[in-house]
């Protein structure tokens, strides 16, 4: 297909090529709002390397019994309606990794950019949640903590 061709079709199927033109901008405009947010989304085996490696806090955002059924080992349980970026558990890692989860990676990005936007320096969220974990055959620890 040549450039001619290329006009024709545009200017035979307008809408199909506003369509584009319209997915095209949307989607240039998510990857450099992506990039600027300020938080970063994490894969489980980049997370297993951030515990290990700089010691990141990681929060879970399950309810308490499914936090039970199982959590990453070493997380924090808040659940979701008590997230409070400025609790005893946070106030003093701002400076830290700060990692929140979720079951499926929904929440958690809420409450990354709640992290962010109270000033901590490192904030990650695990793309897909503990679902995402399990998928990548990583173990979970069941009970309380």
């Amino acid at each position: 297909m040549n450039l001619e061709e290329l006009l024709a079709f545009f200017g035979r199927h307008p809408y199909l090529s506003m369509g584009l033109a319209g997915l095209t901008v949307a989607l240039i405009y998510t990857e450099i709002a992506r990039l600027f947010r300020g938080y970063k989304a994490l894969r489980p085996a980049e997370l297993t390397g951030l515990i290990n490696r700089d010691n990141a806090l990681v929060v879970d955002l399950s309810s308490s019994s499914d936090f039970e059924k199982g959590h990453i080992a070493g997380s924090k349980s808040v659940a979701l309606s008590q997230f409070d970026p400025e609790s005893k558990l946070l106030a003093n890692v701002k400076q830290l990794p700060v990692v929140v989860v979720c079951r499926n990676g929904m929440a958690s990005t809420a409450a990354a950019k709640r992290l962010k936007k109270a000033g901590f320096e490192h904030v990650y969220w695990l793309d897909g949640g503990i679902a995402a974990w399990q998928q990548a055959d990583l173990p979970l620890v069941k009970g309380r903590k």
